[in-house]
């Protein structure tokens, strides 16, 4: 391109290399890394996180766009974004018809992200631009996921900080991938471990999760963050409580989505033995004690067990018929290839 200089940049992760101009214009058909920014009424910070962020990005020498996902904003977010994109080419804005929260923002990203690498980050400037540079370095590593981690988290210390740790540690536990911080927003993925990836209620967290049980390669490194100056955290407690019920979603979906009548049928037969052994304790008060069966609550809580445990059988075996249709009608299958040979 006329009148700017360019270098050859090695791409993160990868053996090859690409020839990236430094002006503000794409050299290639896409670009390589895509920056993903859910916003929520955050118009005091939008022009110093733009600032931050393409201050940082421009001198990384690659190809990029950010993304700027208002996510139903009721300020003036979405005015100050829009003047920002006619500045900005790079600069890309989706908005909402209203507040979907920030799941739905960071599905909405990744829908429309082009970059072989997506990066996602908070608006509120709690999470620092300049540490990006350390998640690539970790890509380059040959790792597909780089989760943030604030160490030094600057939140209130009981309502965010400490429900935050132990959501953490229960969540590591029941998913088997140990991270310390997974609602750092602040993480680097490489694309085609996330491509079709689907994400509902709060489990925008979650996708170090998916990625390594799909095989990914997963890390984490301390980064910055910073008190809130502007603005307000549309955080809560209730927050807590959202997550691990997602959790338990998404550990259920991992394990059991293609069989689930193992989960139905489980809990199914053993309330049938549970009420079929509080018949027998009430048929051997009978013979032996002389207590009579309308004496004793035990025969109707052996026939809410059995139906019950008839219920779940059934549950279990429509689940597996919508299972069956599912796949059939996706024509999707019911494993992931990584590899093969001679095919």
């Amino acid at each position: 391109m006329t009148g700017h200089s360019s270098e050859t940049h090695r791409m993160p992760g990868t053996g090859s290399e690409r020839h990236v101009g430094r002006s503000r214009e794409f050299s290639g058909p896409r670009p390589l890394i895509s920056l993903i920014i859910p916003i929520y009424n955050e118009e005091p910070n939008i022009r110093p996180l733009l600032e931050r962020v393409f201050a940082v990005v421009q001198e990384l020498g690659f190809t990029y766009e950010v993304l700027a996902i208002d996510d139903g904003s009721q300020d003036g977010t979405f005015n100050l974004l829009e003047a920002e994109a006619v500045q900005r080419p790079e600069l890309k804005v989706i908005r909402f018809r209203r507040n979907y929260g920030q799941t739905a923002a960071m599905m909405a990203g990744i829908d429309h992200a082009s970059g072989e690498i997506l990066i996602s980050l908070d608006a509120d400037l709690q999470n620092d631009p300049a540490d990006i540079p350390k998640l690539l370095k970790r890509l380059e590593e040959g790792y597909d996921v780089v989760s943030g981690w604030r160490i030094e988290r600057q939140d209130a210390k009981f309502r965010r900080t400490f429900l935050s740790r132990i959501a953490n540690r229960l969540i590591s536990r029941i998913s088997g991938v140990r991270l310390n911080d997974y609602g750092c927003t602040l993480k680097a993925y490489r694309r085609d471990v996330i491509k079709g990836v689907k994400l509902y209620g709060e489990m925008h967290r979650f996708i170090p999760i998916y990625a390594s049980w799909m095989g990914a390669r997963v890390t984490e490194i301390p980064v910055q963050h910073h008190p809130r100056t502007r603005g307000t955290s549309k955080y809560g407690l209730e927050r807590v409580v959202k997550v691990v019920l997602d959790m338990i979603v998404v550990k259920f979906l991992d394990r059991h989505f293609v069989k689930p009548i193992y989960v139905f049928g489980g809990i199914g037969l053993a309330a049938i033995m549970f009420s079929f052994a509080i018949l027998a304790l009430a048929v051997w008060l009978r013979l032996m004690d002389g207590v009579s069966l309308i004496q004793t609550p035990l025969p109707l809580l052996s026939a809410l067990f059995f139906l019950l445990g008839t219920t779940s059988v059934l549950m279990g075996l429509l689940a597996e018929m919508t299972v069956r249709t599912y796949f059939e009608s996706q024509d999707r299958p019911a494993y992931i290839v990584r590899d093969a040979r001679n095919l």
